[in-house]
């Protein structure tokens, strides 16, 4: 063999090794980085569905379908609507007849891939079938979610699909699992941590990092400002945690995320039809439009303080939200503010 063939053949040689030496750098890293991702989320799948399977606990209403439903509905294929209830069950208060600390109707249209969300002040005095009219939040000591669920449905004349019921743990954990989120806090306050200690929250006005008990008591402290504007608070806040847990550095928190959520939540939404509002949660310009109620608050002769919304406002709401879930729009008014026994003069006052 001549030198110059030999010569060919030892570049030859070098450049195989050398496509060798590349396919090792770069397919294996890629190989195992691909087997992770894979193993990872397969992981993070099956935690989901075991959270999933076990917090489903039905409504108990016939048919399990709404009573303002002419047909069944799922995310899949229709325009639905989630009632978000958030509850105080720690050992200080008694599960069974903790009342609702926060309501929040949200619906979701396919179509648009938008979400509208009402917050429903906890004071506002309204009809509980069955036991007549009080606060609203009365109504979960009264029958749980099934009774919260009927309540609302009376209330908006909206009708309720799936409920998701939180306790404040859940919301505690879920912001600390995310490392927090970033709020501008309007005021400085000081509020009791969920275990009911006095002023253990202290916060300055500002934007800053909250963990889960100040976010927690940011959402709930009523003392600073109004219902109406508590409402708004609690809609911005679940917002800034929906953008936080979609960003990148929190996908690998996932596992602890769904096992802190799923451990303190119960929901009449299965595994599938929670994977079916996945297109939203995907959807990069995904509007969550916040809706308000307007009313005004007072003592009544019963010495209670309630928050008493404006009909007009409440039946705009009604409207706002049944076209959102393209359903008809209602022109007779569903509820009722002249009953004989809403008769008490509301004093104006700012106490609560």
């Amino acid at each position: 063999m001549s030198k110059n063939s030999e010569n060919i053949s030892r570049v030859k040689k070098r450049k195989q090794k050398s496509r060798k030496k590349l396919i090792f750098f770069i397919v294996i890293p890629l190989s195992i980085l691909l087997i992770t991702t894979v193993s990872y989320g397969a992981h993070v799948y099956n935690t989901a569905q075991e959270a999933a399977n076990d917090s489903f606990e039905k409504i108990g209403r016939d048919g399990e379908k709404s009573a303002l439903r002419d047909e069944s509905v799922t995310p899949v294929e229709d325009n639905v609507s989630v009632l978000i209830i958030g509850v105080d069950d720690s050992e200080v208060r008694n599960e069974n007849n903790s009342r609702s600390d926060t309501l929040m109707l949200a619906t979701f249209n396919k179509d648009e891939k938008d979400v509208n969300i009402v917050s429903i002040p906890r004071d506002s005095y309204v009809n509980i079938p069955g036991y007549g009219y009080t606060k609203i939040n009365h109504a979960h000591a009264y029958g749980g979610h099934r009774k919260t669920i009927e309540t609302v449905e009376n209330f908006l004349n909206v009708p309720v699909d799936y409920f998701v019921k939180l306790n404040f743990e859940a919301f505690i954990e879920m912001v600390d699992t995310i490392g927090g989120i970033e709020f501008d806090v309007p005021f400085e306050m000081s509020e009791l941590d969920s275990d009911d200690n006095q002023d253990a929250i202290h916060l300055m006005p500002g934007y800053q990092r909250l963990n889960g008990e100040e976010a927690l008591a940011l959402a709930r402290t009523r003392k600073y400002d109004s219902d109406l504007e508590r409402g708004k608070r609690q809609q911005e806040i679940i917002k800034t945690i929906i953008k936080e847990t979609a960003s990148a550095s929190s996908v690998l928190k996932l596992d602890d995320l769904i096992t802190s959520v799923g451990d303190n939540m119960n929901t009449n939404l299965t595994f599938s039809e929670m994977k079916s509002f996945l297109s939203y949660g995907l959807n990069t310009n995904l509007a969550i439009n916040s809706i308000t109620m307007d009313g005004e608050g007072g003592k009544m002769e019963d010495g209670l303080w309630y928050y008493q919304v404006d009909e007009q406002s409440r039946s705009e709401v009604e409207n706002e939200l049944r076209e959102h879930l393209d359903l008809p729009v209602s022109t007779e008014k569903n509820y009722d503010f002249t009953q004989e026994n809403n008769k008490e003069e509301i004093q104006n006052s700012s106490s609560y």
